[in-house]
């Protein structure tokens, strides 16, 4: 069987700005193998939306009070000092003109090797608002801002990766 490259080829992973640990390796790699990337998590769960506030209980019927393994994922980030740096994203994304799910989603688009993010969502209005982020370019002050307000938080180095199994990472 003859060997054919394949027209179109994406990885798939987690990708926002509280998260960004493909960035080191895994992206100039896809880039250099002409491989994009189709992300998901764009908005950390929901964190990055801005609707989970330190020292507040999570929204009712929020991904966080869900007894599902969903709800177990968010509660490994969602403390105080993760929240305090998100709220600090507010006055961004009031500046560019977005919600803060809106900054989170167009944060993710600037990278030039991500062709797509998966964003959930469970009302069309939701779909609209995250649509509305596609094609946004944020300034540079901005992004800096950003860089800014989450690095304590930010998860980048790409090692824990296949330090431990998913299980373990989870404790």
């Amino acid at each position: 069987m003859e060997y054919r490259p394949l027209e179109t080829a994406a990885y798939q992973p987690r990708y926002n700005a509280l998260y960004s640990i493909i960035e080191a390796d895994v992206i100039p790699t896809c880039q250099e193998l002409g491989v994009s990337q189709v992300v998901f998590s764009p908005m950390g769960q929901g964190i990055l939306s801005g609707k989970y506030r330190p020292d507040e209980p999570p929204p009712e019927h929020s991904r966080a009070t869900h007894e599902s393994e969903g709800a177990r994922f968010i509660r490994r980030v969602l403390h105080d000092d993760v929240l305090d740096c998100v709220q600090q994203l507010a006055p961004l994304a009031e500046e560019e003109g977005l919600t803060m799910a809106q900054l989170a989603v167009a944060w993710v688009l600037q990278n030039d090797n991500v062709a797509s993010a998966i964003n959930g969502a469970s009302r069309p209005e939701q779909v609209r608002s995250n649509a509305a982020a596609a094609g946004r370019k944020l300034s540079p002050e901005t992004i800096a801002g950003i860089d800014y307000a989450l690095c304590s938080v930010v998860e980048s180095d790409g090692a824990i990766v296949g330090s431990t199994s998913p299980r373990q990472r989870l404790r």
